[in-house]
């Protein structure tokens, strides 16, 4: 567990001090994967079904604010319906704007959610969204999650049902109209799968702020439990043909997933809860504070060590003076001929020689010097 949190440590380290260049690489790996699979998955129109295109579109979106994945999505699925029909173009762009407003009244801040949520659909693995987003969102996410959920059913009616409309004649538009909107709002298993996944995200977020012991643990476990019964339920009622296979491996690893992200967002270490009381003039406050497993950075010893130096030891000195050090630990005598002053002319003791002994640090010797 202490290599686990400590290569936390050092990702999070990393993403931190080049934030201004994973970023845009993060927003362009996605650009590009949303833009390609849209390509892969209608390609009706050859002018923009291309890597050139694609890889142009994801160097703009890496550059710019998030939101703009979307729109050049939307775009390009909208491109492809007006190459397939003009009435279908129409149908898409009224869904799209529909979605839009309620976005923004509710979701302004998932963005990404409605692009990858139609993404993980086509991978077959979309029960990932609604315990991710219960997670790290708000109970308003269930939007951005149903919004993502409408948009991949719409595609899905419009390549369904390209084969027919291109048998269709240019004159039948009421008819093409009629198809896509039937397919689209007959849909049961889009229903189901919109009130499963919004079902989700709240309870997810509401478990995971209660204030009990592994309350993430248990909010992802409810919400893939919950997410699993919704559908099956639904599946037997409006018989939607959900492969229960196909859920039981998604809700699993969406439940493997949902651990990732507990433990790079809220890792805590619940053996050492401590409960605080305490009152001011007006209330009584019952606190819970639980600490996060962090592992503290090792410090490192430096020794460094001088080697040994001979600084020559003559300075500057008048010209009657001599100098010579006595002895290697530092002591040094200076003999210097002075002249006698006037008292000392009628003081026999006072002699013309001085003697000074002193103590001086010797350079010669060996420094250490250590750094903690």
């Amino acid at each position: 567990m202490t290599a686990l949190l400590e290569l936390r440590d050092k990702l999070k380290l990393i993403y931190n001090k080049n934030e201004e260049f994973i970023l845009p690489v993060i927003k362009f790996l996605v650009a590009f994967v949303v833009l390609s699979v849209v390509n892969g998955q209608m390609g009706y129109m050859t002018r923009i079904d291309s890597v050139a295109i694609v890889l142009v579109a994801a160097l703009m979106c890496s550059f710019l604010p998030v939101g703009v994945i979307t729109l050049f999505a939307g775009l390009f699925s909208l491109l492809h319906m007006y190459a397939l029909s003009l009435e279908v173009a129409i149908v898409g762009l009224v869904v799209y704007l529909l979605l839009f407003l309620l976005f923004f009244r509710f979701g302004t801040k998932d963005g990404i959610v409605v692009v990858l949520t139609p993404l993980l659909c086509f991978m077959k693995i979309p029960y990932i969204m609604p315990v991710v987003m219960g997670l790290l969102g708000t109970p308003l996410s269930a939007a951005s999650v149903g919004c993502g959920v409408v948009v991949f059913y719409l595609l899905q009616a419009v390549i369904l049902n390209a084969p027919t409309i291109k048998t269709m004649s240019s004159a039948d538009a009421m008819g093409k109209l009629r198809l896509v909107l039937d397919a689209l709002l007959d849909n049961k298993a889009m229903l189901v799968m919109v009130i499963a996944f919004a079902i989700t995200v709240i309870v997810v977020y509401i478990v995971r702020r209660m204030s009990i012991d592994y309350s993430w643990t248990i909010a992802m476990v409810a919400g893939v439990l919950l997410n699993m019964v919704i559908l099956l339920i639904g599946d037997l009622i409006y018989e939607t043909n959900i492969s229960v296979v196909g859920a039981i491996l998604g809700n699993v690893l969406a439940l493997g997933v949902a651990k990732v992200v507990e433990f790079f967002r809220f890792c805590v270490d619940y053996s050492r809860t401590e409960k605080v009381q305490f009152e001011d003039d007006e209330y009584y406050y019952y606190v819970k504070a639980v600490p996060k497993m962090n592992v503290a950075a090792p410090t490192k010893t430096v020794k460094h060590i001088n080697t040994q130096r001979r600084v020559a030891a003559s300075q500057s000195r008048p010209a009657s003076s001599q100098s010579r050090p006595t002895s290697a630990q530092g002591r040094s005598v200076t003999t210097e001929r002075t002249r006698r002053d006037s008292a000392a002319k009628y003081d026999k003791s006072v002699s013309g020689r001085s003697v000074t002994i002193g103590s001086r640090q010797d350079e010669s010797q060996e420094d250490y010097e250590e750094l903690f």
